[in-house]
């Protein structure tokens, strides 16, 4: 097993890393005060071709693999957590679904686009009063002739108020034998009359970052942009949250070094007892802890692009690496905080806020909680991965490019 990054790897996270410190590093502190994201950033995302980054070059992107994903999305988030949740709703929830479920009619209309920065996409599934519980959402879609109308309001979406388009699956069949089988999924345009949306204020984290909710009133969407086929939006959606959970996975693992880069500058900087911070073994041991769970959550998140590249189906592997990442880089970030000490409770310092985005990721993609039962029913032989009507593509260098 090789464990070096190629050149191509290596340039992805010089250009990200690059983007990140020098274009919003500077104002980050600022934006999450003021509750949102500079205006320049997505666009500047486009520019640079991070948005369509794992796309391939036919489609609009850059015909980079799943690897070079999961590294930008630990760079994006090494400076906050807002920059990922871009990448993860933009590409793995809306582009990587229309690569893998669309047709070619779609992926011509809406995926190259998309790719290109042109228009933003989101992924709209969760709603008020079902998150982790997804097969039991209330929002409906009606057929109408050659439409669907579409009814009902989804909450906590990032890029609400910002994407053009939306993923969004609702009811098709309340009569279905199972809940699951009921739902159906379709990309939205979100100018479309009788859709309204707003930000939601007030979070705990990812301030610089837009979360919003969308309501749909008797909203018309062409049957043409129904992704998968009727009754499989449940199987559509799940496999987005495989590339969901796998961006959530690489970020938290940023998260977890910039929690250690902060902690140890600090430790090193700060007298104490006589000498520096760093000197006493409790706070040596806190680095330690760190550095090791970031060696392990790497490991996780690139064994799982690995498998992404080779096309095998890696819902384990990516549950896990979100699972372990986030629960480290919750676990970092508030090391960090106890490092720094009263500082620490500062937004002088950005450990802080590292905390407090940490908490979302042990929540949204799937609880940690859903991913411990998702672990133990792969151990127990009570759950087993199907082939797929439509997989993910593997990566190829040479069609790709």
């Amino acid at each position: 097993m090789d464990f070096g990054l190629i050149d191509e790897h290596c340039m992805v996270q010089r250009m990200v890393r690059d983007f990140a410190v020098k274009e919003v590093l500077p104002t980050i502190q600022e934006q999450d005060r003021l509750g949102g994201m500079a205006p320049h950033v997505i666009p500047r995302m486009a520019e640079l071709g991070i948005l369509g980054i794992t796309i391939p070059v036919k489609y609009g992107g850059q015909g980079m693999d799943y690897i070079s994903l999961g590294l930008a999305c630990e760079e994006l988030e090494v400076i906050d957590t807002s920059l990922r949740v871009v990448l993860s709703v933009h590409n793995g929830l809306t582009c990587l679904t229309l690569l893998q479920w669309g047709t070619k009619e779609q992926k011509k209309k809406f995926l190259i686009p998309l790719a290109k920065g042109e228009k933003i996409g989101c992924g709209a599934f969760t709603e008020p009063d079902a998150g982790t519980d997804f097969a039991h959402i209330k929002a409906s879609g009606k057929k109408d002739g050659d439409s669907y109308i579409l009814n009902g309001e989804k909450m906590w979406i990032s890029l609400a108020t910002v994407a053009d388009y939306a993923v969004v699956t609702v009811r098709t069949n309340p009569k279905a034998d199972k809940a699951y089988q009921g739902l159906s999924t379709f990309l939205v345009d979100l100018s479309s009359p009788g859709i309204s949306r707003d930000d939601i204020h007030g979070k705990l984290g990812v301030r610089a970052g837009s979360t919003g909710w969308i309501a749909f009133q008797d909203v018309h969407v062409p049957a043409e942009n129904m992704i998968g086929r009727e009754g499989e939006g449940f199987t559509v959606t799940m496999s987005a949250f495989d590339n969901g959970r796998y961006t959530v996975a690489a970020g938290a693992t940023g998260l977890i070094r910039t929690a250690l880069d902060a902690s140890k500058a600090y430790a090193e900087d700060r007298k104490a007892f006589g000498g520096k911070l760093s000197d006493l073994q409790l706070i040596q041991a806190k680095l330690a802890r760190m550095a090791l769970d970031y060696q392990a959550a790497r490991l996780l998140y690139l064994k799982a692009g690995w498998m992404k590249n080779q096309g095998k189906r890696n819902t384990r592997e990516t549950s896990a690496a979100k699972w372990f990442a986030t629960e480290a880089s919750f676990q970092a970030a508030a090391e960090a905080v106890q490092i720094h000490g009263a500082y620490g409770y500062s937004d002088e310092y950005p450990v802080e806020r590292f905390l407090r985005n940490a908490k979302g990721a042990l929540i949204y993609e799937g609880s940690n909680e859903i991913q411990a039962l998702i672990q133990a029913e792969y151990i127990l032989d009570r759950r087993r991965d199907k082939k797929l009507r439509q997989e993910l593509p593997p990566y190829d260098s040479d069609t790709w490019a």
